[in-house]
């Protein structure tokens, strides 16, 4: 494997490295700055002996490039492609975020709404790549971020076609992989676009329910439930879950792809109205073709008896033999539609570039001009005037701040220098928007905050509020939240969440306490304690006769508590007095 590239190397006199952001089994990911555009970038380069393979160089680097024409908010931006003194990388838009996955380990599962907002986010960025007849062929949360403000960006692409047929010789690779895969693909017949959607189909029911449909203990058996087991109901795991979302991941899962949706528009479509009042009494999707041929599973079927039926120690050795075997049939069925593939990609790279010389032979570049807050008509007219084109359809989005039918912003980006000719994408403002806050109170505040974020574009605060201990409060739990459950918020505007801040109060420290008790107080709330002690027959030896802080007073880590203990006196032994026995009688 390749070393890690250390801070400050310059990639290509261009990309200076920050520092690693992951190492994986095929690229070492940096964080870079572009000293040119004066930006920072995600390096991805490419594993030292992976660089030594020809073939798969030429295919990472075409695969890359065809990449590199998506232009999409939800798609990790492809900047740059190349190789520097053997080192061959691929430079990306710099996202500072979670993967789902991630998110996934920290919350377990998603709500239905979150949900939907995302797979909402990833079937509208996997239209765009669709409509490109670029096929992603490994989705799954792993490669799907997630950044502060909600906002998804899928990772990857370009990199999975390249990777695809070597990753899946690898045992840990093809673990993490095949619990996504498509029937048609790990049964080697290729991937399409329908193949995309089977897995964004697994992906949603991971979501929602924190769990993945297919498990087993080897990659054979796995591809072999993703072939013949039908798919568990999310339903039976939350019954509060509608019909109508089943039936959206019911119809991408199809083990039969002619029963999938034809394309991710078309799911993202179905998402949008999937919680519909029209669509409460949905009934259950029923497959309008069969689904699958066991028949065509038989070859797999011997392969995992034969895994069952050896020792422990031979299997363990034969296993990776198995699978690599498994993947190299694999490879030989899809090698035609990875040629045809390519080359069909290839001619479409080369005819984009031949109409970008042809209509633009001296490559200009101009700056995408401030069209917010301006009519559509008036921002057409402004980026053609600067040289670029409008894209047909327009994105909408909320806000409170431009008035609904203006721009409030372009992707590419206002102010950004761009080659001509490109279209750029209005977003027209909807409106004010607002976010209906749910009841949290009694739930984790992290949980609400995560929720609220997810959903809302807000400035959400932590606020602590003293409360008595003996109200018996957890610390990290919700008091009420501002607005409270119920009343809308304008998105943007700041959201308060209230926790305990636990008030804890001295007791009377005379009234039976033992100094063994108040030393353990002391501990507990980090008190400098002294003892005194004060002679006295009054009392038994032992008690406590005064405190330095008054009952019922707040306690202050770090204040000094002095506890006054009653102690008997010292009794003197009698002394006796020598007698003189000389009396001068």
């Amino acid at each position: 494997m390749n070393s890690v590239i250390v801070k400050g190397t310059k990639i290509n006199d261009r990309y200076q490295i920050i520092k690693t952001l992951g190492e994986g089994g095929m690229a070492n990911v940096y964080l870079a700055h572009d000293t040119y555009l004066d930006r920072n970038v995600a390096v991805k380069v490419l594993r030292g002996d992976l660089a030594n393979d020809e073939k798969f160089v030429r295919r990472f680097q075409r695969e890359a490039l065809s990449a590199t024409s998506l232009s999409h908010p939800n798609i990790v931006e492809i900047y740059d492609v190349g190789e520097d003194d053997g080192q061959y990388y691929i430079v990306m838009e710099y996202v500072d975020g979670k993967t789902l996955k991630q998110v996934l380990k920290q919350r377990g599962h998603l709500s239905v709404t979150e949900v939907i907002d995302i797979m909402l986010q990833v079937t509208d960025g996997m239209a765009h790549a669709h409509d490109a007849y670029i096929i992603h062929r490994d989705i799954k949360p792993q490669n799907i971020m997630i950044l502060s403000n909600g906002m998804i960006k899928i990772t990857d692409f370009g990199v999975a076609i390249a990777l695809n047929s070597t990753q899946l010789t690898q045992t840990n690779s093809v673990m993490g992989t095949v619990h996504y895969i498509p029937p048609e693909q790990a049964n080697g017949k290729g991937s399409t676009i329908r193949s995309d959607i089977y897995s964004m189909g697994i992906m949603m029911y991971e979501l929602l329910t924190g769990f993945l449909p297919y498990k087993g203990d080897n990659a054979v058996e796995i591809a072999l439930k993703h072939l013949r087991e039908p798919l568990p109901s999310v339903r039976k795991f939350d019954s509060s879950i509608p019909q109508s979302i089943e039936n959206v991941i019911i119809k991408a899962t199809a083990k039969n792809p002619k029963n999938r949706y034809k394309d991710a528009r078309e799911m993202h479509d179905d998402l949008k109205t999937a919680l519909d009042a029209s669509r409460i009494d949905e009934k259950r999707y029923v497959y309008p073709y069969p689904e699958n041929d066991l028949e065509e599973t038989k070859t797999l079927d011997k392969e995992l008896e034969s895994i069952k039926t050896e020792d422990k120690k031979v299997r363990e050795k034969k296993e990776k033999v198995k699978e690599e075997e498994f993947v190299e049939e694999n490879k030989k069925q899809n090698k035609t539609l990875i040629i045809i593939l390519s080359i069909f990609t290839g001619l479409v790279l080369l005819l984009t570039v031949g109409l970008v010389i042809l209509l633009n032979d001296d490559n200009k570049e101009a700056i995408i001009p401030d069209v917010a807050n301006r009519t559509i008509q008036v921002a057409t007219k402004m980026l053609n005037d600067a040289g670029f084109g409008v894209a047909s359809e327009y994105k909408y989005i909320a806000s409170d701040v431009v008035k609904e039918g203006d721009v409030v912003k372009t992707s590419p980006e206002i102010g950004s220098n761009n080659k001509l000719p490109k279209d750029v994408i209005l977003y027209i403002s909807s409106g004010e928007a607002a976010y209906i806050m749910e009841d949290f109170i009694g739930q984790n505040y992290l949980v609400a905050q995560g929720k609220i974020e997810a959903q809302c574009e807000c400035n959400v605060e932590i606020v602590t509020q003293a409360v008595d201990e003996s109200k018996k409060q957890k610390e990290d739990e919700v008091l009420k939240t501002e607005p409270s459950a119920g009343e809308k918020s304008k998105l943007g505007s700041p959201i308060k969440i209230y926790i305990p801040k636990i008030e804890y109060k001295y007791p009377n420290f005379t009234s039976g306490y033992t100094l063994a008790k108040i030393e353990e107080f002391a501990t507990k709330h980090e008190l400098k304690l002294e003892i005194k002690y004060q002679e006295t027959t009054s009392v038994p030896d032992g008690t406590i006769l005064k405190q330095s802080r008054a009952a019922s007073s707040l306690v202050t880590p770090g204040a000094t508590l002095v506890i006054t203990v009653a102690r008997a006196p010292e009794v003197e032994e009698p002394t006796t007095e020598p007698t003189d026995d000389n009396t001068g009688e």
